[in-house]
C-alpha cells in the first residue's frame, strides 16, 4: 500500500480449566472425542471460543488534509492501524512517520501523541504499521539487529500498542538479509514481552494475486515462522491485481480467489514449519485489506457491492481480520475533483455515503485489537489425520488415482472440494505445493455437514443425434454418447467420444460443461 510435527491451534493466553484439561487428556488417551465430528465440536467450543474477528481501517498519518481518527471519523469501528513507520533519511535506525517526522517531531507537528491518547481515552485501540510501498521499512536500512529491535520497541512503548503490522512491499519484501534481521529482532521482542506477561501480536501484510501469495510472500512467512515468531496472521492486500485478474472477474471475485489460495498456502507453510494448523484456524489467521473504490490500476474499482459480498464471504469462512486502504479515503470525491479514475488519497472515487465502506466491510467483525493480541499459537493434541471421504455424503465424486479429470470437474478429497483448473490425471488435490501454477486443483472449500451427492443434469434422448462411428462430423457438431453430450473440435470420423476423458488433447470431442447443459435444459423447457 502506498504510503513429528507438533500440532497447534489458536488460543488465548490463559490456563486450562479442570474441565478443559480433562477433555484434552481424553483426546490424548483416545477416550471420547475420537471422531472427526467430536473433535470439531471440541475445537469449536474450547480452542476458538475466545476468537472474534476484528476490523480496523488504515490511517495514513502524514496524508493531508489530516484525517481526524481521534474523533473516529464517524466510523463504527473503534480500532485503527496507523501507518507508516519507516527509517529516517538521516539515521536508518531511527523510526519516523513516513520519513517526515521522528516520533518527537510528530508529537509537535501532528500533535500525534495527544490525538492517540484522546482516541484511546474514548475507547479506541490502535495498531502501528511499519513499511509500506514508498519508503524503507526499518529492517532494510538498519543493519544492527539490536538497534533494529530498539527501534521497533521505541514505537511500541511510545504509543502503548500490543499489535504491530509489517507491511512488506517491493524491496522490503524481497531483501533476504533484511527479512532475516527483521525476524530475529521481532522474535526477540515478542519473547521479551511475553516473558513480562505482555501481549505482542505480529501481522504480516503482503501483496497478493488471485493465484495467492508470490514466492517472495511465502518466503517472508516461512522466514518469520523459522525465526520463532508467533505471527498473529497474514493480511493480504486484495487490490491492484493488474494482469493477474481474469478480465471477467469482479474485484470481489478476484479477492475471494486470493483469500482461498492464500488460505491453502498458509496451511502448507505452517505444516512445513512443523506446526500443523487445521483449516478453521488458518482462516482465523488470515486478514484482507481491499483498496476501496478506485485502485491504482486503471479499470480496477472495488465497489460498495464488492464490499458487501466480500464481507459476507469473509464472515462465512471465519477470516480473522478485515481492514481497508484507507480510512482517509472512505468518503466520496467532491464535485470539483476532476477525474475520479485518477487515484486520490483523500476520497474513494465512487459514489457512496461517507464511511460506507467501513460499515459494509466491518459489519460482523466485532472483535478488537486488545482481545486479538492475546491469541497465542499453542500445542493441540490432535494429529494431522485425513478425513475419510464418504460417497453417501460427498457432493461430488471422490478423487481416484486412476481417474482423469477435465477442466471444471469437481471432486472430493480428504473432506474438501476441489475443482480442476485444467485436464489432470494422477495429481493429488491436496499436494502441498505453495504456488498455484504447480497444481491443477483449486480448493473450493470443505464438505459441509448438510452435503449430499449432487444430481448431475443430463440431456434427454433425442436432444442431439447419437454418436455413430460411421458418420462424418464437422467442427461444432453435437452428439450424445452414453447419455453425455459432446461437441466436435474438428472434422472426424470413427473417433469415439470415450477417448475424450483419457486423452482430451488428442480427442476431437469435448463434453459439454454442466452450466451449458443447464442452459440447454432451460431452453427446452420454455
Amino acid at each position: 500500500m502506498e504510503g513429528g510435527a507438533s500440532v497447534v491451534q489458536t488460543q488465548t493466553r490463559k490456563r486450562l480449566s479442570i474441565v478443559r484439561l480433562a477433555i484434552v487428556l481424553a483426546i490424548i488417551g483416545g477416550v471420547g472425542y475420537g471422531t472427526t465430528q467430536s473433535f470439531a465440536k471440541w475445537q469449536e467450543e474450547v480452542l476458538n471460543e475466545d476468537h472474534l474477528p476484528w476490523f480496523a481501517g488504515y490511517v495514513d498519518v502524514t496524508s493531508l488534509p489530516t484525517y481526524d481518527f481521534e474523533q473516529r471519523g464517524g466510523m463504527e469501528s473503534s480500532d485503527a492501524v496507523l501507518s507508516f513507520i519507516v527509517s529516517s533519511h538521516d539515521d536508518p535506525c531511527v523510526p519516523t512517520w513516513g520519513g517526515y517526522y521522528t516520533l518527537d517531531e510528530a508529537a509537535v507537528s501532528l500533535d500525534l501523541d495527544r490525538r492517540i491518547a484522546r482516541f484511546q481515552q474514548r475507547g479506541g485501540r490502535i495498531a502501528v504499521s511499519f513499511g509500506g510501498a514508498l519508503n524503507s521499512e526499518l529492517a532494510l536500512k538498519c543493519l544492527d539487529e539490536a538497534a533494529l529491535a530498539d527501534a521497533y520497541r521505541a514505537v511500541i512503548e511510545r504509543y502503548s500498542v500490543n499489535t504491530i503490522d509489517l507491511d512488506l512491499e517491493n524491496e522490503g519484501l524481497t531483501d533476504l538479509e533484511a527479512a532475516k534481521r527483521r525476524a530475529a529482532a521481532i522474535a526477540q521482542l515478542q519473547q521479551e514481552y511475553r516473558a513480562a506477561e505482555k501481549d505482542l501480536a505480529i501481522w504480516l501484510t503482503l501483496p497478493v494475486a488471485p493465484q495467492g501469495l508470490t514466492t517472495a510472500g511465502t518466503d517472508a512467512v516461512a522466514l518469520m515462522l523459522a525465526g520463532g515468531v508467533d505471527i498473529a496472521g497474514v493480511n493480504v492486500m486484495t487490490m491492484d491485481y493488474g494482469g493477474s485478474r481474469d478480465e471477467n472477474d469482479s474485484m470481489y471475485e478476484a479477492s475471494r480467489k486470493a483469500l482461498i489460495e492464500t488460505h491453502r498456502q498458509l496451511g502448507i507453510l505452517y505444516e512445513q514449519s512443523g506446526t500443523y494448523q487445521d483449516g478453521a484456524t488458518v482462516w482465523q489467521k488470515l486478514g484482507a485489506t481491499p483498496m476501496i473504490g478506485q485502485n491504482d490500476v486503471l479499470g480496477e474499482v472495488f465497489t460498495l457491492e464488492d464490499a458487501v459480498s466480500f464481507n459476507t464471504f469473509a464472515l462465512e469462512q471465519g477470516v480473522g481480520r478485515m481492514s481497508i486502504w484507507s480510512a482517509n479515503r472512505d468518503i466520496p470525491c467532491g464535485e470539483n475533483y476532476v477525474d475520479v479514475k485518477v487515484v486520490s488519497d483523500r476520497c474513494s472515487g465512487v459514489t457512496a455515503s461517507p464511511y460506507a465502506f467501513s460499515l459494509a466491510l466491518g459489519a460482523g467483525f466485532d472483535g478488537d485489537l486488545m482481545q486479538n493480541a492475546k491469541m497465542l499459537t499453542v500445542e493441540d493434541p490432535r494429529t494431522n489425520v485425513h478425513v475419510e471421504d464418504d460417497p453417501e455424503t460427498s457432493p461430488y465424486q471422490i478423487w481416484k488415482e486412476t481417474g482423469t479429470y477435465l477442466k471444471g470437474t469437481k471432486v472430493v478429497w480428504h473432506g474438501n472440494v476441489y475443482e480442476a483448473k485444467w485436464w489432470t490425471k494422477n495429481d493429488l488435490p491436496d499436494n502441498p505445493v505453495l504456488q498455484a501454477w504447480e497444481t491443477p486443483w483449486m480448493l473450493i472449500g470443505p464438505v459441509l455437514a448438510t452435503d449430499r451427492p449432487v444430481e448431475r443434469p443430463t440431456l434427454p434422448a433425442g436432444t442431439y443425434p447419437t454418436w455413430s462411428g460411421m458418420r462424418i462430423y464437422d467442427a461444432g457438431d453435437r452428439v450424445l454418447f452414453e447419455g453425455a453430450a459432446y461437441y466436435a473440435k474438428w472434422w472426424n470420423q470413427g473417433q469415439s467420444p470415450a477417448a475424450a476423458a483419457s486423452n482430451p488433447d488428442n480427442s476431437p470431442w469435448v463434453p459439454l460443461r454442466e452450466e451449458e447443459i443447464i442452459l440447454i435444459l432451460e431452453s427446452l423447457n420454455r
